[in-house]
């Protein structure tokens, strides 16, 4: 029979382990990869108003004519970076103030050049530090023979006439819109009505 030496083991355990190592998984090095995402939440802009929905003038008349005048409270909320324009017009072509068969008609003077005052049987508006009509402030007046203000007729509704233009966001912006109408006795009695519109828009 054949004796194994010592030295055969040795050689034979090293034979083992270089076999378990070349039989043994390999470890591979993980492969990694980044990006970025860009998050953008995109805010529309609004805009609203609210007025005083109704705007009351009571006239006494006299026979060398009699004034009196009264504000619509025009407010505006946007919250446009780039504020916002307001214009106004007549509801439609026809701009009297309208009782039944009677009417008084709208004053002569515009915006850019209103009238010193009121004439007789005439209606107008006026916004203080807007146009030719002054800085104000207006203040109400109550049958008085002659305003102390300048007033224009209102515009037809093709032809709005601007009346304040911003450049922010604005939380219950206030425009105040005076109207004012002078008559004298040969007018009849009643309640003499037209409508006006508002239009606001958000600058680009």
């Amino acid at each position: 029979m054949r004796k194994y030496t010592g030295k055969s083991i040795r050689l034979g355990a090293a034979a083992v382990a270089i076999i378990a190592a070349l039989c043994s998984p390999i470890a591979a090095s993980a492969a990694t990869t980044s990006t970025n995402t860009t998050i953008n939440a995109t805010i529309s802009s609004t805009i609203s108003m609210t007025t005083s929905t109704t705007v009351a003038v009571g006239v006494t008349p006299t026979a060398s004519g009699a004034m009196s005048s009264a504000f619509d409270n025009v407010q505006v909320t946007t919250n446009s970076n780039n504020g916002y324009v307001l214009s106004f017009a007549d509801a439609d072509a026809t701009t009297t103030l309208v009782s039944g068969a009677n009417s008084i008609s709208a004053d002569a003077g515009t915006q850019a050049s209103p009238s010193t005052t009121l004439t007789n049987n005439a209606w107008g508006y006026r916004v203080d530090g807007v146009g030719g009509f002054g800085a104000g402030p207006t203040t109400a007046e109550t049958n008085i023979a002659s305003s102390a203000f300048k007033w224009a007729g209102v515009p037809a509704s093709a032809s709005p006439n601007t009346l304040k233009t911003t450049a922010t966001t604005a939380l219950n912006d206030q425009t105040k819109v005076w109207y004012g109408v002078k008559v004298d006795t040969t007018k009849p009695s009643g309640t003499y009505s037209d409508t006006v519109t508002y239009t606001a828009v958000t600058n680009s």
